[in-house]
């Protein structure tokens, strides 16, 4: 494998959700404020979905006071904590930047009929236990040759006799 695609694998999260234009998330984020920190929640409709590997990004759009805000997360990301589905959206484009000029009721998408709110999580590497200690080997057991014993089976032949009527 080459060094720079084993330093991404170590990089990347065990599993991520699956992430599909229209649904309602809610982005668990950690925001750094002087010494502190803290997780704050950013929730909105996918607009968009891009990239692939570690630099897959998705685009979460919502209305705060009025104003529309977007904002751009590595799936990736060590500041993302978590990404819950909220609700599932029927979308049929896989950008959605027209709702960028909608207001209201109409700055939403459809839901689908009949979703579940599933955590579907793709797996995208084991999760591996590592173990500090050297792996025993197993103690030497003299073992004989064993021993073989043929059975023969036999059938004895009777004579049969025939019956006449």
């Amino acid at each position: 494998m080459d060094i720079i695609k084993s330093i991404e694998h170590e990089q990347m999260k065990n599993k991520i959700p699956d992430l599909k234009v229209g649904n309602t998330v809610k982005v668990h984020v950690r925001v750094k404020e002087g010494n502190r920190e803290r997780i704050q929640i950013f929730e909105g409709i996918i607009i968009k979905v891009q990239g692939g590997g570690i630099n897959k990004t998705f685009t979460v759009r919502r209305i705060a006071s009025g104003v529309g805000v977007e904002k751009t997360f590595l799936v990736h990301s060590p500041v993302v904590e978590k990404i819950e589905v909220t609700r599932v959206g029927k979308a049929r484009r896989a950008k959605l930047f027209y709702l960028r000029d909608r207001v209201g009721k109409s700055a939403k998408t459809k839901e689908q009929v009949g979703a579940r709110i599933e955590t579907n999580e793709i797996t995208l590497k084991e999760d591996v236990v590592e173990t500090s200690e050297a792996p025993e080997e197993a103690p030497n057991v003299e073992t004989e040759n064993p021993v073989v014993q043929e059975t023969v089976d036999t059938v004895t032949e009777e004579a049969t006799t025939e019956v006449k009527e």
